[in-house]
């Protein structure tokens, strides 16, 4: 046998940037979360290969199962940078599971994806703890996940995050928007920030104005501005789902990229299109502030934040007012923001010369 070369040692995975215990700690740590979040259907600890979903325990008879996946994208660098990371979770959750409520579907079970150049064990049980506690807010059970270390893919103290969310609605009670017809009335549910979209845009005016993030807003005084910015998104599941089972609501848009100019059509039929009125809810300060900061023009503000209104809500004009009264009843503050009329698929957004700090009246259109 050959003499081992001098100055050779045996190579570790640690030594590589990789470390397997952290990583096992850190799964004990947060096991205890996951636990919490368990649900009917939804009973196995964490530590398989896969979870676990059983739907006839959760007492679906004909079940059609709903996926979705997102990211909270930009909004992440800001948690970085200011060690905001107890929100972030619930984000990741919201942006998946207001997608399914969309199609009437209950969300049942939800796995992250967690990655980062080096673990910070403190962090990421902070964003993780925020995950199992945005599944707790939307009544699904936290049953597995990833969590990545790679070295020399992210720069330090950077991660990122991705989630995974699916839901089961029974097939007759699928929400396709098909029932949407001219007449139908738009309630408008209230956000409760910038939710999760629009941050490049947020980050871009940080930067080119010198916003000090960790001082008050100037919007209200008794917050810090990097606090209004980072409220998490809101969950509407909890609201809806009662009012879907009473097939009341015939369609729903979670106003994410896009705005409501983008998102409202993805749910009309052909021959429908929808009107909104930006004067029928007052504009959140936070809105107004990011306008009036970038001199942003109404029609960009429409196609690229949510002002103010987090799930556009489609219902029969008879019905409008029994279910803008239940949603406030299940503490949801509701706005009749608009309705459908007969034309192209598509939606348009109006506004006098008072709304959303314009200097005339104003209109924005979308088809899709």
């Amino acid at each position: 046998m050959s003499e081992e070369p001098t100055g050779t040692r045996p190579y570790t995975y640690a030594q590589a940037g990789v470390s397997i215990d952290a990583g096992n700690a850190l799964v004990r740590a947060i096991a205890p979360l996951a636990r919490a979040t368990r649900r009917p259907g939804a009973d196995a600890d964490l530590g398989g290969f896969g979870g676990v979903f059983d739907l006839k325990a959760a007492g679906f008879v004909d079940p059609l199962l709903v996926a979705a996946n997102d990211g909270v994208g930009t909004k992440l660098k800001l948690a970085i940078e200011h060690a905001a990371h107890d929100g972030v979770g619930i984000d990741l959750v919201a942006m998946c599971a207001n997608d399914l409520v969309v199609q009437g579907a209950e969300p049942l079970f939800f796995l992250d994806y967690y990655a980062s150049g080096k673990l910070d064990r403190a962090v990421a049980e902070q964003v993780i703890a925020s995950i199992a506690e945005g599944c707790r807010i939307a009544g699904c059970a936290l049953i597995g996940g990833e969590t990545a270390e790679m070295p020399g893919m992210y720069a330090p103290g950077d991660y990122d995050l991705a989630g995974f969310c699916v839901g089961a609605v029974e097939r007759e009670r699928l929400l396709d928007g098909s029932r949407i017809a001219a007449g139908d009335v738009i309630l408008g549910m209230a956000s409760s920030g910038v939710h999760s979209n629009g941050f490049s845009l947020v980050r871009r005016l940080a930067a080119d104005k010198g916003w000090k993030l960790d001082r008050p807003a100037l919007f209200d005084h008794e917050v810090r501005l990097i606090d209004a910015l980072m409220a998490p998104t809101r969950i509407y599941v909890r609201s809806l789902l009662p009012l879907l089972r009473t097939g009341r609501i015939h369609g729903l848009a979670h106003i994410t990229g896009g705005g409501l100019l983008e998102n409202i059509p993805r749910v009309l039929p052909r021959g429908c299109h929808a009107r909104i009125d930006a004067d029928a809810w007052p504009q959140p300060r936070l809105m107004a502030f990011l306008q009036a900061q970038g001199a942003i023009e109404p029609e960009e503000m429409a196609r690229t934040f949510n002002c103010g209104i987090g799930m556009a809500v489609v219902v029969p004009h008879h019905d409008a007012e029994a279910v803008r009264l239940a949603l406030e009843d299940a503490g949801e503050t509701v706005f009749a923001i608009g309705d459908v009329v007969a034309g192209e698929r598509g939606c348009t957004v109006t506004g006098s010369d008072e709304a959303w700090g314009a200097r005339s009246a104003w209109q924005a259109v979308h088809h899709g």
